[in-house]
């Protein structure tokens, strides 16, 4: 029997927060999980209510709910509105409908948030945000008010801080919750929020999305000290002002989902509802390393090439992934997969393509990087032997370093490897070919690659070491990855190995500068494998090493 009042405000709570899942929402609205999921039951027997299934790596799968056309409908008449006033007043709308959707797995994470907020300080209410700086925000029983960001994993540095710039401009909430994929953007990030006018707490999304209200997760961003959520709220001061989204010009009434229809036809919007864990996780790291063979993707994923096929099958049967022919079977993401990353981490779907296309800029030209129309794409493609040595590099560290009982914990590309800093009154910066960090139990190691084939005369190679000399002349590197990363340098053969051992061990000397590198060549990284004692160190040039400690 489901409790009186229960279905009536479970209809309210899912036009507040669509595609909200039952053990949050029970936790949301204080009603225990077996009323909600009876109330919940009901409704989706009434016709009234729907479910969408959703995974990713940081949750299970579950089903989350959203109201129908009759939900909306009977919804309207409980509250003694117009069904238009109600599509206007609510994320409730087709096009509010196709935005969440498409945002599906942050949603998640702000909802198991919004869950946790609750535990603390009960009720609260949610509100979604479509073109604020803001994802979300929350209102507290006393008034208060907590603004969410969350940056997502394709979000580059510069678009970014434009959005905490326009946040900064207000209004602004009580207080900001940031929610970053990683510990290195984590730091990077307190940099840009240096003097933000109201209080900012940070933490890392896989955190957020298992912490407990006491868990020590949110850092303060003047101090490095982490609290809890309870201890963070209780910091928060009275009042802030939150953003309001303009009124839509038009509110029309959502059509019934369905990702079944012919074959692999399904909508734009439902992708991040129908891909798997392990489909989002290899089109990420086809996103990060563009043009990667299947056997690399499989190695980085830590799968075995049957199931790397079996994970790309529906990727290319859904348009998501291509391996054009003529490219000897190598992988890139489509155009249609490029616009789901960015309107997930809420980036420019122009720029997206603008940069990363796969697609032909002549359709009936043959296939050669002169012919693909994103810029980094095509350049990636057009050194596609420097290209392909790095995926296999990583892909190769990844295997071995399961072997060894490591794991590698963090990848990133070029893109987000870079690390910009002020030197002299310059900004500066270093650019690998990748930056990594390994892990086995507390132990972290990370490290900067860069794969050099072209660093074979003395002035090249200490063009290349310059931009680290600077880097570790600081305390950047302590900064932004709480150690200092190793820098690994491969060459082409032992003789280049050799000389550049020999040039950074003067120039380091000669300028005072310890810089952490391990330098060895292509054969020996291909015979020992990356964490095999393949590695030399300017101090002793003469010893093989081996990276982890």
């Amino acid at each position: 029997m489901r409790p009186a009042g229960c279905e009536a405000e479970m209809l309210r709570a899912l036009a507040e927060m669509p595609f909200i899942d039952r053990t949050d929402l029970a936790a949301v609205t204080g009603w225990s999980r077996g009323a909600v999921h009876g109330a919940v039951a009901g409704l989706d027997k009434d016709g009234l209510c729907d479910a969408v299934p959703h995974a990713t790596g940081l949750f299970p799968a579950a089903e989350r709910f959203h109201l129908t056309a009759a939900g909306l409908a009977r919804l309207a008449g409980d509250e003694g509105m117009s069904l238009d006033g109600l599509l206007r007043a609510r994320p409730v709308s087709a096009r509010w409908r196709n935005i969440l959707l498409e945002r599906l797995d942050a949603l998640a994470v702000i909802y198991r948030l919004a869950a946790v907020l609750s535990g603390v300080a009960y009720p609260i209410r949610l509100r979604w945000y479509r073109a604020s700086p803001l994802d979300a925000a929350v209102t507290l029983p006393d008034g208060r008010t907590v603004g969410v960001v969350r940056r997502g994993q394709t979000a580059d540095r510069s678009p970014f801080a434009n959005r905490l710039w326009k946040l900064r401009q207000g209004p602004l909430p009580g207080a900001v919750l940031v929610l970053m994929p990683d510990a290195v953007l984590f730091r990077h990030s307190r940099r840009m929020l240096d003097g933000f006018p109201v209080p900012v707490f940070l933490a890392v999304e896989s955190d957020v999305a298992s912490a407990k209200p006491d868990d020590s997760v949110w850092t303060p961003q003047a101090v490095s000290a982490a609290v809890g959520l309870r201890q963070a709220l209780e910091r928060l001061e009275p009042g802030g002002e939150l953003p309001v989204d303009a009124e839509p010009q038009r509110a029309a009434l959502p059509e019934d989902l369905s990702a079944a229809g012919p074959g692999w036809h399904v909508p734009d919007c439902l992708l991040p509802a129908v891909l798997r864990p392990a489909e989002k996780r290899a089109i990420d790291l086809i996103g990060d390393w563009p043009w990667i063979a299947l056997g690399d993707l499989g190695g980085m994923m830590g799968v075995s090439p049957q199931r790397v096929s079996q994970v790309v099958a529906p990727l290319e049967a859904l348009k998501l992934a291509v391996r054009p022919e003529g490219s000897n079977g190598r992988l890139a993401l489509t155009d249609r997969a490029l616009t789901m990353l960015a309107r997930r981490d809420r980036t420019s779907v122009s720029m997206a393509r603008g940069r990363w296309s796969a697609a032909p800029l002549f359709p009936t030209a043959p296939f050669h990087w002169t012919n693909v129309s994103g810029r980094q794409s095509r350049q990636l493609l057009r050194n596609l032997e420097h290209t392909a040595a790095v995926h296999a590099f990583l892909s190769a560290m990844t295997t071995q370093a399961s072997l060894l009982e490591w794991q590698v914990e963090q990848l990133d590309p070029p893109r987000r490897a870079s690390r910009y800093f002020r030197h002299r009154e310059g900004m500066r910066a270093v650019s690998p070919d990748a930056f990594g960090v390994l892990k086995k139990g507390d132990t972290t190691w990370p490290f900067f690659l860069e794969w050099e084939r072209r660093a074979v005369r003395p002035s090249t190679m200490s063009a290349r070491l310059a931009p680290y000399l600077r880097y570790y002349s600081s305390h950047r590197p302590t900064d932004d990855h709480g150690t200092r990363p190793g820098v690994l340098v491969v060459l082409d053969d032992d003789i280049a190995q050799t000389h550049f051992l020999r040039l950074a061990r003067e120039e380091m000397q000669a300028q005072g500068v310890n810089v952490p590198l391990w330098v060895s060549h292509r054969a020996a990284v291909e015979k020992l494998g990356p964490l095999g004692r393949a590695w030399r160190t300017p101090a002793d040039p003469e010893s093989p090493q081996s990276l982890l400690p």
